[in-house]
């Protein structure tokens, strides 16, 4: 590594003595000060002139001192001539602002990495973006490593009977996060999923749930043009729903075939003389159930029951409750609405107003930590659901970082509590573990470790305290992107799973 400087901020220099052993030499002298009014003041002690530099700095609790550092850095190297300046940053700090939250908002990953580039960097190592597409931002090259190999290793060397466990996502967005390691290790996957509901307000579900049991008003047939009158009683629907499913059709030969949607098709010496398009659709859908009756060549068997990999619960306050547990009672304006009047609650229910996505409607961006656990405000009751079979199976919930406990402890009390599962491991790339997240994961019973890497610094005392945590090296990845960066070689090697023997 002749010609290559490796210098450390201050987040992160145990990682770099690190990184700085595994290349066989030793970390590039710098000093690093503050002004008694906080300004950063940083030296360079070596020269720097045509050598390749690489500039470690990572996120920490004063995340805003050290993006200044780094930037001073670079700015530091760059004038001192050297030859290229690489920024290593193994978490990159305000990645979950990559997008436009409201429409005052604004895109603060792509402000820093503008600052990166007027401060004279060209390349950019990091792992794990919180999302992919944020490497755009750059008009450097970006290599945007993944713990995912590394995690992989340590589930099939550290975890018994691994290959019968479920991978599951705690949130709808990192689906794709999940399932890739799910591939990875040939695994099933599963996914948690929270949903809104506010106090005394009814969803579109429960509104017809509700209605399901009192009397129906008539409705007129837009078809027919005549009125009609549903029935009062649940079974009653039942009992019509039966002989709807019961009626028969002639195909060409005359032989009567029963409907798969139960819909009455018109031969072609009797046609009706207007088709709407409504008909039209049905008539089209029992000729494709028909074909498919008789490719099968048995009977299909339609029922109404839910499928038994779907689990839902309650969560009052972050935590599971049984089904019959009472939610403590909710007022609005001083006044507590009654649950008896149906349309009265209904009125006040997001039911009837849009949902607010991101700017622009984007309602498949991936939804920050942040985000997430504003859902889960307290005093409020949700609905969780799970979706996977995790029954006496170990679970690997899966996330790119740590920061807040609370939807970390609601996936793993569904999943253990509802869902059955023996052990249930949260694996992150990035311990953030902000305020006291650590000690409340560490103190919940449904989960049994902890996994993450060094990515972000993590004081050594609340790791020693915490016996569930277990942080994972990444040292040797860094290291190696470093080597083959100074000498030209491909990164692909590093993406790839090793099976060990």
């Amino acid at each position: 590594m002749r010609g290559t400087l490796i210098f450390s901020g201050t987040s992160c220099p145990s990682l770099t003595k690190q990184i700085c052993e595994n290349l066989g030499m030793a970390p590039a002298e710098a000093e690093l000060t503050q002004f008694s009014n906080g300004e950063t003041s940083v030296r360079i002690l070596t020269s720097v002139r045509e050598k390749d530099v690489f500039v470690v700095q990572s996120g920490s609790p004063k995340i805003n001192d050290t993006i200044m550092e780094l930037l001073i850095m670079i700015s530091a190297c760059k004038g001192g001539s050297a030859s290229k300046v690489t920024a290593v940053l193994p978490y990159f700090p305000y990645s979950r602002q990559s997008k436009k939250k409201s429409h005052r908002g604004a895109i603060t990953a792509r402000m820093l990495a503008n600052l990166l580039g007027v401060a004279g960097v060209k390349h950019i190592v990091t792992v794990d973006l919180h999302a992919s597409q944020m490497q755009g931002f750059f008009k450097c090259p970006v290599d945007n490593l993944h713990a995912e190999p590394l995690i992989a290793r340590w589930i099939r060397h550290n975890v018994p009977d691994w290959k019968e466990a479920v991978v599951v996502s705690k949130n709808a967005g990192g689906t794709k996060r999940v399932t890739s390691l799910a591939d990875a290790l040939k695994l099933n996957f599963g996914m948690v999923t929270t949903d809104k509901r506010r106090g005394h307000n009814m969803t579109a579900s429960m509104i017809m749930n509700h209605l399901d049991g009192i009397e129906r008003q008539p409705v007129l047939d837009p078809i027919s043009n005549q009125v009609r009158t549903t029935s009062t009683e649940p079974e009653k629907e039942a009992t019509n729903a039966q002989s709807q499913d019961s009626r028969v059709v002639a195909d060409g030969q005359g032989s009567p075939r029963p409907t798969a949607n139960g819909t009455r098709a018109r031969s072609a010496s009797n046609p009706k003389p207007h088709h709407t398009r409504s008909q039209t659709t049905l008539s089209q859908s029992s000729v494709i159930d028909e074909l498919d009756e008789e490719a099968e060549g048995d009977e299909l068997e339609f029922n109404d029951q839910r499928a038994a990999e779907v689990i839902h619960g309650r969560l009052v306050q972050g935590h599971i409750v049984p089904d019959d547990f009472v939610s403590p009672a909710e007022s609005v304006a001083g006044t507590e609405i009654p649950d008896e009047d149906p349309m009265v609650m209904s009125h006040a229910s997001s039911f009837f107003a849009p949902q607010s996505h991101a700017l622009g409607g984007s309602g498949d961006a991936e939804a920050s930590s942040d985000e997430e656990e504003e859902i889960l405000k307290p005093k409020v009751e949700h609905m969780i659901t799970l979706v996977g079979d995790v029954k006496g199976r170990s679970v690997f919930i899966v996330d790119d970082m740590i920061d807040k406990p609370g939807s970390w402890i609601a996936a793993a009390e569904t999943v253990r509590k509802r869902g059955k599962a023996e052990k249930v491991y949260c694996i992150a790339t990035h311990g953030v573990f902000g305020g006291d997240c650590l000690e409340q994961m560490q103190a919940c019973d449904c989960i049994d470790t902890i996994v993450v890497t060094n990515s972000y610094p993590i004081p050594e005392e609340k790791a020693r305290k915490a016996s569930k945590l277990v942080v994972l090296d990444l040292s040797f990845l860094l290291a190696e992107a470093i080597r083959r960066n100074h000498y030209g070689e491909s990164m692909s090697p590093l993406f790839q799973h090793v099976l060990d023997s």
